[in-house]
């Protein structure tokens, strides 16, 4: 495989910076690239993947070192929670966020889409409905209706004026009305629009679900990957509310340390019949966590910080370079995102103008040499998401095809 110019650094890019170079990852496996493997623009040239959200940047030393320490065991048996894995996240969490958990009520699981499909089996019956704000994490749309259950919509409302997508409190409790309804599973931060839910949008939530019985289960693996510090990450299992405390929450070290597929995620369980009955309800198919993950989890929250600061730094920079290039763009737009390193594109401007034959942005952005993720997998035709965890020239090359894609502008 030939050397992408894409992938070249500016002469001025520091060497030092853990980012200033990623590997090359055709032929590891990587799904990310694997989906356009082979694959041409117009233009004869490769597409650049910007869809799956993980990203090209090597894992901090720290975890590298602590992966290599456990490699030199040597034993890869069946594995349960290690002794420090529990109280390495509770310290991080209090550290981090301010919530101070109990480290007995931490279960190890292979994923939060794993953790997910468990509360499904574990908190409700087949033909129950699952609510969930949309667009979202196509997961949550799907996993449903793998159990038997019914996925409940409630879109959010993109605010212009307040540049933040907001809850229709409205549709929100219509759709919690049914009695059939028994779960909420929320995405905080939310992928893909990257908006932080505030302390008194969470309260008013934790609200609405107590008074209609429903349960709510908190996905925050984007909890240490906030970009605006104006609007900081509240867990929703540390609100001082009877359903924050009967909630289920997941985290993860995976999004922000780049180790998604050592496949290790916390539940957070404060219900002791719960915790009990979590392997049973997954029927037979929850593998217990790789040994390398709980390293490489505990190794992050332990010593990853300095990293992750560099990181977010990196990751404001190239949302202002993203955002700058699509305000560019006839008939795309965007909000903001406060977190994530996702970008959440609106084409349904551009769409309207296409004749019907060209307007699918998908293609058009396939044709012009970028890959993102299509909005429909999201239940949002029409728009796209970008993943900006890439390294800075690539990621300008890309928004340099994004403009070739919906402005016009030639290769």
């Amino acid at each position: 495989m030939s050397h992408d110019p894409a992938d070249t650094p500016p002469p001025d890019a520091p060497s030092s910076s853990p980012f200033a170079a990623c590997p090359d990852r055709h032929g590891t496996g990587a799904e990310k690239w694997d989906r356009y493997a082979g694959q041409t623009d117009d233009a004869g040239r490769a597409i650049i993947p910007f869809w799956v959200a993980d990203m090209d940047f090597c894992s901090p030393t720290c975890v590298l070192t602590a992966l290599h320490q456990r490699v030199d065991h040597a034993v890869f048996g069946y594995t349960h929670d290690t002794p420090g894995f529990a109280a390495t996240l509770a310290t991080h969490l209090h550290r981090q966020h301010h919530w101070t958990i109990d480290p007995s009520t931490v279960l190890g699981v292979p994923g939060v889409v794993n953790g997910l499909a468990v509360t499904a089996r574990l908190l409700s019956e087949p033909g129950d409905g699952i609510a969930t704000f949309t667009p979202v994490y196509p997961p949550f749309l799907f996993l449903p209706k793998l159990a038997a259950r019914r996925t409940v919509s409630v879109p959010l409302q993109p605010n212009q004026q307040a540049a933040r997508w907001e809850i229709d409190w409205d549709a929100l409790e219509a759709a919690l009305a049914p009695p059939t309804v028994k779960l909420f599973w929320l995405c905080q931060p939310h992928n893909p629009t990257g908006t932080v839910f505030s302390q008194l949008e969470l309260q008013r939530l934790a609200d609405v679900a107590e008074r209609h019985q429903v349960k709510v289960v908190s996905d925050e693996i984007w909890c240490d990957l906030v970009l605006d510090d104006d609007s900081p990450h509240v867990p929703f299992a540390s609100l001082d509310h009877s359903a924050a405390r009967h909630s289920i929450s997941f985290v993860a070290a995976s999004k922000t340390w780049n180790i998604a597929g050592l496949g290790c995620a916390a539940a957070i369980v404060p219900d002791e019949h719960l915790r009990r009955g979590w392997r049973t309800a997954g029927g037979g198919l929850v593998p217990m966590v790789n040994p390398l993950g709980y390293a490489a989890s505990e190794a992050a929250w332990q010593q990853g910080d300095p990293w992750r600061r560099t990181l977010l730094d990196l990751l404001r920079h190239h949302r202002q370079l993203a955002l700058d290039a699509v305000a560019d763009l006839p008939g795309v737009s965007c909000i903001a995102p406060q977190a994530t390193y996702l970008l959440w594109l609106d084409c349904r401007g551009w769409q309207a103008a296409q004749p019907a034959e060209r307007a699918n942005p998908q293609r058009a952005c396939e044709a012009a040499g970028i890959g993102p993720s299509d909005g429909r997998e999201f239940g949002s035709p029409g728009f796209l998401r970008l993943n900006l965890g890439c390294p800075t020239p690539r990621l300008v090359e890309g928004l340099r095809r994004l403009r070739q894609a919906f402005a016009g502008v030639q290769p």
